[in-house]
């Protein structure tokens, strides 16, 4: 019985190791479930893919699509048509997507117009901002999907808005954090630890390629200079996102403390995240990382499709005007920033879950 687990960028390989490993737990165990890994290319440099592979212990893709740069359309199309001609050659029982990046709008669609059902992993996140690509892809993967696997209520409830049935619902908790459960032991300084003579709580970590935020040249500076003018002389680490190094490229007089750093593996990202002081992104992924790691965390957006990191975690919605960081970074320095809860079921087990649902809705106990 062939499922197959799509994976095309960074967000997604966190996501599906610890689906893959429990595939893998299953099949010794006799289970009847067994996966095609299919990697559709829409990431290729080795910073944002194969370096998650190798730290995450993610076993080389089956199929590699290899699609490339493009604009929106262009990737999708290229998803699409190599994801059908895979499915016409070699039919799987199941499409399973996770997150909400291109690669899994495209191949839900291309499974569907070939009969292939599709699970969606995280499914029902909504952040109502029709402007974010990302909303986008959630909703017409959502809008086609068969089964669900969702990470909150919050989701949940979206999802019976929608009128999808109870039947079709699963509540299995959150993947991103069965992997960083797995991997906090093994977490490890990057290079620059020591060069920089960064310290526990004494730095802080800023990521940003929303377009909102990083397209113009004026709204990053603004940004930055707010940044460095509220963060009281620390050091700011700056892994820089492909996009937004090309508006950086014309910007000058950054502030001094500001430290430009390549995109980190896994592995070195969340040490640092995990010893910050506090985190300033535009990311939704990594305020899931921050709540459960108990790291304070400023989201520069006016909406998240991830409220529970707000409403139960340590994060909060800063917005994208840069006068409105000062407030939240004095309050930080304050002490007064909220301790924050671990969400329900956010307990290193999502990937075990799914794949008893995927079993249960495959028949494959019968």
């Amino acid at each position: 019985m062939l499922i197959d687990i799509i994976a095309g960028a960074r967000p997604n390989f966190m996501k599906i190791a610890p689906i893959i490993r429990a595939l893998q737990a299953r099949a010794a165990a006799g289970g009847p479930v067994r996966y095609r890994l299919v990697h559709t290319g829409q990431h290729y440099d080795a910073r944002l893919s194969g370096d998650f592979f190798v730290q995450l212990g993610i076993p080389a893709p089956d199929v590699n699509l290899e699609v490339g740069s493009g604009t929106q359309a262009e990737q999708t199309a290229a998803i699409m048509i190599g994801y059908e001609r895979l499915l016409l050659a070699a039919p799987s029982r199941l499409c399973l997507v996770v997150g909400d990046v291109t690669s899994t709008m495209a191949c839900a669609i291309a499974a569907q117009k070939l009969g292939v059902p599709v699970a969606h992993v995280e499914g029902g996140i909504r952040s109502g901002d029709w402007t974010m690509p990302e909303e986008i892809n959630r909703m017409v993967t959502d809008a086609i999907t068969n089964w669900f696997f969702t990470t909150s209520a919050f989701a949940d409830a979206n999802l019976r808005t929608a009128g999808v049935g109870e039947e079709r619902i699963f509540f299995v908790g959150n993947t991103m954090i069965d992997s960083l459960l797995a991997n906090l032991d093994r977490l490890q300084p990057p290079s620059f630890w020591d060069a920089l003579k960064l310290q526990p709580g004494g730095y802080f970590v800023v990521t940003l390629h929303r377009p909102a935020n990083v397209d113009g040249t004026g709204s990053l500076a603004r940004l930055l200079a707010a940044i460095g003018a509220g963060t009281r002389g620390l050091p700011v680490i700056f892994p820089v996102h492909p996009r937004t190094a090309k508006t950086l490229r014309d910007l000058a007089d950054l502030p001094a403390t500001l430290h430009l750093v390549e995109p980190q593996p896994y592995l070195e990202f969340n040490y640092l995240v995990k010893h910050a002081k506090a985190v300033i992104t535009d990311s939704g992924g990594i305020t899931e990382e921050t709540t459960v790691m108990g790291v304070p965390c400023m989201t520069l957006r006016d909406s998240t499709e991830r409220p529970e990191t707000v409403s139960i975690g340590t994060n909060a919605l800063i917005g994208t005007d840069p006068a409105k960081l000062a407030p939240a970074l004095d309050r930080l320095f304050a002490g007064d920033w909220q301790r924050g809860a671990i969400p329900e079921l956010w307990d290193g087990r999502a990937g075990e879950r799914i794949v008893a649902g995927i079993e249960r809705v495959l028949g494959a106990g019968d």
